[in-house]
């Protein structure tokens, strides 16, 4: 779980671009890399754009939610992208188009129910306010969903408190491929006996709380299971959040790998 100790978010943007560069993507007539649009509010809202709010009617549940972005393939597999501690904002609607111009079907959850923090108290009142139980069934839902689209395979990537749900999505709704980035694992290999879906985590050596002795019980417990083949790690000397560009942990480099091998992990499971 995310708190206010692991998820840091400055108060300010640790990039920033220049101005003439900012009129200009704004009116859609130049590009910046992806991390300097992610770190600027106004840049993250004008890139959360091409997408479309759906919805689903969960059993038990009710109405659910989320932002999709259509890839230019028709055939294309699809992502579903898990939010941080935050909610569904604009950084994470402009990473859904982002994944789409990668080529991949992607729908950004929402399993706060419209509810987006900007501080600490709002966003660790959004995860006590959660209910597991709707949180699963959503999830399954939207795995579901996602099987009716594209080339019917799908994928799962979260961060932080999203990164955890990508894993709890894996064991309950089996998806093709599932990325963790720096979220909590674990389970007793009684728990993981079940699990079909390849993962792939990311995680930095400086976390105290996503740290190698969480990481390393969870293989042991995967090895216990006969499942340790189905996890894929890569570490980083970095921090919890180092993917993150609006909070003061971003390593830019580190993000750009951990991007460029998520990628990869998905193109190779999800397609064909």
């Amino acid at each position: 779980m995310c708190n206010e100790i692991s998820c840091y978010q400055s108060d300010k943007a640790p990039l920033t671009v220049d101005p003439e560069s900012r009129r200009l993507f704004l009116k859609g007539v130049a590009s910046l890399p992806l991390a300097y649009v992610l770190a600027d509010v106004e840049l993250a809202r004008a890139a959360a754009h091409g997408g479309e709010t759906i919805s689903l009617n969960v059993q038990n549940v009710g109405e659910v939610s989320g932002f999709f972005v259509k890839a230019e393939d028709a055939n294309a597999p699809t992502v579903l992208l898990i939010h941080e501690w935050w909610g569904l904002n604009d950084h994470i609607k402009a990473m859904a188009a982002e994944f789409a111009a990668k080529g991949f079907h992607t729908l950004a959850v929402d399993l706060f129910k419209g509810s987006v923090a900007t501080d600490r108290d709002g966003a660790m009142a959004q995860i006590r306010a959660l209910n597991k139980d709707d949180a699963t069934q959503t999830m399954n839902a939207w795995v579901d969903w996602a099987r009716g689209q594209g080339n019917g395979k799908v994928g799962t990537c979260g961060w932080c408190f999203g990164g955890g749900w990508s894993l709890e999505t894996a064991l309950s709704a089996k998806p093709d491929a599932s990325v963790i980035y720096y979220g909590r694992v674990g389970g007793d290999a009684a728990t993981l006996s079940g699990l079909s879906t390849p993962l792939l985590g990311h995680f930095g050596t400086l976390d105290k709380n996503i740290n190698p002795q969480m990481v390393g019980a969870f293989k042991k417990a995967l090895r216990e299971a006969g499942k340790d083949d189905h996890l894929t790690t890569h570490w980083y000397t970095a921090d919890h959040a180092f993917a993150n560009p609006t909070g003061g942990r971003y390593d830019e480099d580190d993000a750009a790998l951990a991007f460029a091998r998520t990628l990869t992990f998905l193109e190779s499971h999800l397609r064909g």
